[in-house]
């Protein structure tokens, strides 16, 4: 019986202790709740945040070397052994200078030949040319001696084939002396080829051969630049077009010079889109002096985005 009460007593004290957990469980999870935010009235409107713009994200900026309209590799118009070297770089040229010679005996030895021969074909022509005179003096006088009955028709048609054979031999000569000339124009023009001169105002960047040196037609001897004026091409996304305008100013730096400011002004704005890139191509030139910019040289322009 006193078994039967203690159990009895071990199992209510295990009921209790058991609720007490229960509700401990409950208030933590009460707690635990987030409070609910308070209602906004339907008449309130609710303003949207909307992120403010940037210096940076105004403006796009767009790189590139600088570039000038003439730059070109002067290579050889013949074969030939270079001579002498008359300017080397960084030497500034006129246009039409000579910058170096190739070795022109020969051929200033074969048009002198060829301009003996000429004169000696002139000369020829000036003889058939009086003999012609002659042989018409004498057409004329058969002539007259047939109008006389002095001579027969024979000697007349004699001196007239004379005279006739000798203006074919008169033609004859006059085109030999027209061949004589081309040859002699064809070695001038070689002789010309072999003085390598500049052709532009500009700046020798770079010189390729030394003297002495065996070349052959088409080879380069030196690298010439032009110094002005300096441009810029560069692509921008296709929203620009019809946003800039033609001499419009853009700001341009470059990292070589940082303490230096220029601008440049828009020459060529291209009227179509590249459907591969979505881009359209702008061409600008430096405006004022160059300063310390070169050719080749990194440049930078910033555009102002469209609104």
């Amino acid at each position: 019986m006193e078994t039967r009460q203690n159990l009895m007593s071990f199992l209510f004290l295990a009921a209790l202790l058991l609720a007490g957990g229960c509700g401990e469980n409950k208030s933590e999870s009460v707690a635990a709740a987030p409070p609910t935010a308070p209602l906004v009235p339907s008449s309130t409107p609710v303003e949207r945040l909307r992120p403010t713009p940037s210096k940076a994200d105004e403006t796009l900026t767009v790189s590139g070397p600088l570039i000038v309209e003439h730059q070109v590799e002067v290579t050889a118009q013949r074969d030939g052994v270079l001579e002498k070297i008359l300017f080397d770089a960084p030497a500034r040229v006129r246009e039409g200078t000579i910058l170096a010679r190739l070795d022109d005996r020969q051929i200033s030895a074969n048009l002198e030949a060829a301009r003996a021969k000429s004169r000696s074909i002139a000369d020829d022509l000036k003889n058939w040319e009086a003999e012609a005179e002659v042989l018409k003096a004498d057409y004329a006088r058969a002539q007259r001696l047939w109008d006389l009955g002095l001579i027969t028709q024979e000697q007349l048609q004699h001196a007239q084939y004379k005279a006739e054979s000798d203006q074919w031999d008169i033609k004859r000569v006059s085109e030999m002396l027209v061949g004589a000339h081309e040859e002699e124009r064809s070695l001038e023009l070689e002789l010309e080829k072999t003085k390598i001169t500049a052709p532009f105002d500009g700046l020798i960047a770079r010189r390729y051969v030394r003297e002495g040196q065996s070349i052959t037609k088409g080879e380069r001897l030196f690298w010439v630049t032009a110094e002005r004026p300096l441009r810029l091409r560069f692509t921008l996304p296709e929203r620009f077009l019809g946003h800039l305008k033609k001499d419009q100013e853009l700001p341009l730096t470059s990292p070589d010079v940082p303490l230096e400011k220029h601008a440049v002004k828009i020459m060529e704005i291209s009227p179509v889109v590249d459907p591969s890139s979505g881009t359209i191509e702008i061409l600008t030139e430096l405006v004022g002096k160059a300063g310390n910019l070169r050719p080749g040289m990194s440049a930078s322009v910033r555009v102002d985005y469209p609104r």
